[in-house]
């Protein structure tokens, strides 16, 4: 499989060649959850019911996402950095701290979930119909955490050492196997959501095998090197750097289940169970509509943080620039579609006319301002990039938790806006906690990397 040269290949071409294949695993991560709710919502008589409470349980997989990116986003750019510097040694340690995060967290995460399932799940919203529900997914899909987090951890690994198909093929096989099991659990067993758990959980665990296998074997670059316990734990330094590095991502994805928790919350007392089930059609339209931007910023990423830690300004700043046009591009087009195409995007999911009248209205306010999210990604990823961990983690607290949070509870009552309020939030926020993202990231890193090509 052939590497990718970050240093000397051309930047757009490096960005492409990073992106695709990123592009094309994300589409096909999106398939763990997405091909469930498809299949979910078509389960005879509880479909409705039963997408709603899978939509329930979103706040407690995106805190599992929240851990995976903590210790894989935040070691990743460090590790890029290292390889740029050409210090191997300390590229690998990296590597294997983020690796045994990944493994005792997730066991932690697994063992909390477990104990306080039912009454998670009833804080964030479950009714007497959806708890039961909700509850018999959550608990099979937990037990699958550790796979889940070592294969979305250790994945940024692979591509920032050039090998992006590896990647790519890691998640390609877990979503092509979710994709053939899901029918076989829920309808041919018949185990119902429950099966659609299974499926997933089965799915990971391949996706985390292929993972382990490359980064232990000769293929890669940077191979996993033993370590003892004591070595892991004098290593504080090191973590505490992938920790602070990686708290913007914990953050996005943090604040993303206090949102769901307060669009939930507010959308089971304004609109009802079909509202939290419209919320969970529309968060799965948004990750779908975000995967391609997610690509350009993580395809871009490796390149910003090696050319960073290789002394080439020029490279970095062409990088940035060039990753915010495709965002520019893709999202103006993304938002087109959307708005001429509303009940083909909704169909997807739902065949409930009920659920598709209510869906596309909210769907239309929702992503009214999607262009803008070009921004927050530019902006995120540069800061992540480079290593300046404060200002990503401002920025990925004022979005969410500032401005959404508060507005989501603000709009449909004090402003009397009830269900469209909820919807409204979000564009509100990609305009104002995007253009402040990416106009900060201009007037602070653009002139810092003048500086340094200058003293070059």
């Amino acid at each position: 499989m052939k590497q990718i040269d970050f240093e000397h290949g051309g930047v757009l071409r490096c960005i492409l060649q990073s992106a695709v294949p990123m592009l094309v695993a994300q589409v096909l991560n999106l398939l763990y959850n997405i091909v469930d709710r498809i299949y979910i919502a078509r389960i005879p008589d509880i479909g409705t019911d039963a997408i709603g409470s899978v939509g329930l349980c979103f706040p407690i997989i995106i805190i599992i996402t929240a851990f995976t990116n903590l210790y894989g986003s935040g070691g990743a750019p460090l590790f890029s950095m290292e390889l740029g510097k050409k210090e191997e040694k300390q590229a690998r340690k990296l590597m294997n701290l983020s690796f045994r995060m990944e493994v005792l967290t997730g066991i932690v995460l697994m063992l909390c979930g477990e104990l306080l399932c039912n009454s998670l799940l009833t804080l964030f919203g479950a009714s007497p119909v959806t708890l039961p529900l909700a509850s018999s997914y959550l608990r099979i899909y937990l037990l699958g955490t550790v796979f889940s987090m070592i294969a979305g951890g250790m994945n940024p690994f692979i591509n920032a050492q050039g090998f992006p198909m590896i990647g790519m093929l890691s998640v390609a096989a877990g979503a092509v196997m979710n994709i053939i099991l899901d029918p076989v659990m829920i309808f041919s067993l018949k185990l119902g959501v429950q099966g659609a758990a299974v499926a997933t959980i089965l799915s990971q665990a391949v996706s985390a095998c292929i993972v382990i296998w490359f980064l232990s074997s000769g293929k890669a670059t940077s191979r996993f090197m033993r370590m003892s316990w004591k070595a892991f734990l004098a290593s504080g330094r090191e973590i505490r750097r992938m920790v602070s590095l990686g708290l913007p991502s914990f953050i996005m994805q943090f604040t993303n289940s206090l949102v769901s928790v307060s669009c939930n919350s507010v959308l089971s007392r304004t609109g009802g169970d079909v509202y939290v089930s419209v919320m969970t059609i529309i968060s799965s339209v948004r990750q779908l509509m975000d995967t391609p931007i997610l690509a350009v910023a993580d395809g871009a990423s490796p390149v910003i943080s090696y050319n960073y830690g290789a002394g080439k300004p020029q490279r970095v700043i062409r990088s940035v620039r060039i990753m915010t046009v495709l965002g520019f591009s893709y999202t103006i087009l993304a938002w087109i579609f959307i708005i001429l195409r509303s009940d083909l995007v909704i169909g997807i999911f739902t065949s409930d006319r009920e659920i598709l009248k209510d869906a596309v209205p909210s769907l239309h306010i929702y992503f009214f301002a999607f262009v803008f999210q070009t921004f927050q990604y530019a902006g995120q990823t540069a800061f992540k990039a480079l290593g300046k961990s404060r200002q990503a983690i401002f920025f990925s607290l004022l979005r969410k938790a500032l401005i959404v949070v508060p507005l989501t509870f603000l709009l449909p009552y004090a402003f009397h806006l009830g269900t469209d309020g909820v919807f409204m939030a979000e564009p509100i926020s990609n305009v104002i906690g995007g253009l402040a993202c990416y106009l900060t990231m201009r007037c602070t890193i653009f002139p810092e990397l003048r500086r340094m090509d200058e003293r070059e």
